[in-house]
């Protein structure tokens, strides 16, 4: 079985940035609960668009993503800072350099 990889586009308000990128550690530091996230890592766009790559053991792993308690406080939180809905993808990785898949 594949792993299963996620790109999610979110969306931050306007001057908001300094509370969502608080949040979004938050997020990483919940993101220890989950034994099937290999990789939860943020970045920051040149405009307020923040872009999480993700990568899954499987597919039980993705489903599981975001049910601990940790993480649900996590979402709520960073979902004040967010000027609409995140906009995910998901995908099957195929190369990399740096993480076994």
């Amino acid at each position: 079985m594949s792993k299963i990889s996620l790109i999610a586009k979110l969306p931050c308000a306007e001057g908001q940035n300094e509370g969502f990128e608080a949040a979004l550690a938050d997020m990483i530091t919940a993101s220890n609960e989950e034994a099937g996230l290999e990789i939860y890592s943020a970045h920051k766009g040149d405009d307020n668009n923040y872009w999480f790559f993700e990568l899954y053991t499987d597919q039980a792993a993705v489903d599981v993503h975001g049910k601990g308690d940790g993480m649900k406080a996590a979402m709520r939180a960073i979902g004040a800072f967010m000027a609409g809905a995140p906009e995910v993808h998901k995908l099957e990785p195929v190369v990399a350099k740096g993480m076994e898949i």
